[in-house]
Protein backbone atom coordinates (compact mmCIF):
# COMPACT_ATOMS: atom_id res chain seq x y z
CA UNK A 1 0.00 0.00 0.00
CA UNK A 2 2.78 2.58 0.79
CA UNK A 3 4.50 1.53 -2.92
CA UNK A 4 1.21 2.17 -4.46
CA UNK A 5 0.75 5.94 -2.11
CA UNK A 6 3.75 6.75 -3.17
CA UNK A 7 3.73 6.23 -6.73
CA UNK A 8 0.38 7.65 -6.77
CA UNK A 9 1.60 10.98 -4.81
CA UNK A 10 4.09 11.29 -7.64
CA UNK A 11 1.80 11.01 -10.67
CA UNK A 12 1.12 14.55 -8.66
CA UNK A 13 4.36 15.96 -9.12
CA UNK A 14 4.92 19.31 -10.43
CA UNK A 15 8.44 20.49 -12.49
CA UNK A 16 9.61 23.76 -13.45
CA UNK A 17 13.43 24.37 -15.33
CA UNK A 18 14.23 27.58 -13.54
CA UNK A 19 16.36 30.66 -14.75
CA UNK A 20 19.69 29.03 -13.82
CA UNK A 21 18.68 25.65 -15.79
CA UNK A 22 18.02 23.95 -12.89
CA UNK A 23 14.56 21.80 -12.24
CA UNK A 24 12.14 22.52 -9.38
CA UNK A 25 9.85 20.05 -8.41
CA UNK A 26 6.78 19.75 -5.83
CA UNK A 27 3.64 18.02 -5.27
CA UNK A 28 0.56 19.93 -4.15
CA UNK A 29 -0.91 19.26 -1.23
CA UNK A 30 2.45 17.48 0.18
CA UNK A 31 3.61 20.74 2.09
CA UNK A 32 6.97 21.56 2.45
CA UNK A 33 7.70 18.42 0.16
CA UNK A 34 10.17 19.84 -3.14
CA UNK A 35 13.19 18.96 -4.30
CA UNK A 36 15.69 21.22 -6.85
CA UNK A 37 18.34 19.63 -8.86
CA UNK A 38 20.48 20.14 -12.18
CA UNK A 39 18.73 17.46 -14.19
CA UNK A 40 15.04 16.52 -14.17
CA UNK A 41 15.85 12.69 -13.72
CA UNK A 42 17.79 14.03 -10.63
CA UNK A 43 14.58 16.02 -9.32
CA UNK A 44 12.87 13.55 -9.51
CA UNK A 45 14.52 11.22 -7.51
CA UNK A 46 15.35 14.23 -4.79
CA UNK A 47 11.53 14.57 -4.39
CA UNK A 48 10.68 11.00 -3.87
CA UNK A 49 13.45 11.05 -1.15
CA UNK A 50 11.70 14.25 0.18
CA UNK A 51 8.50 12.64 -0.11
CA UNK A 52 9.02 9.01 1.57
CA UNK A 53 10.90 11.37 4.50
CA UNK A 54 8.33 13.38 5.35
CA UNK A 55 5.69 10.39 5.14
CA UNK A 56 8.01 8.59 7.86
CA UNK A 57 8.02 11.19 9.89
CA UNK A 58 3.85 11.91 9.32
CA UNK A 59 3.63 8.24 10.54
CA UNK A 60 5.41 8.25 13.34
CA UNK A 61 3.71 11.72 14.62
CA UNK A 62 0.44 10.48 13.42
CA UNK A 63 -0.37 13.55 11.53
CA UNK A 64 -2.78 13.42 9.13
CA UNK A 65 -1.96 12.55 5.47
CA UNK A 66 -3.16 13.59 2.30
CA UNK A 67 -5.56 10.77 0.62
CA UNK A 68 -4.27 9.56 -2.52
CA UNK A 69 -6.08 7.88 -5.38
CA UNK A 70 -8.03 6.66 -2.31
CA UNK A 71 -5.04 5.60 -0.40
CA UNK A 72 -5.48 6.65 3.08
CA UNK A 73 -2.47 6.10 5.64
CA UNK A 74 -3.88 8.43 8.18
CA UNK A 75 -3.60 6.24 11.56
CA UNK A 76 -7.73 6.11 13.54
CA UNK A 77 -7.02 6.84 16.66
CA UNK A 78 -7.91 3.75 19.22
Amino acid sequence: MLTSYIREAMRLAEYEKLEDNTYYGEIPGFDGVWSNAQSLDACREELQSALEDWLLLGLRMKHELPVVAGINLTMAEA
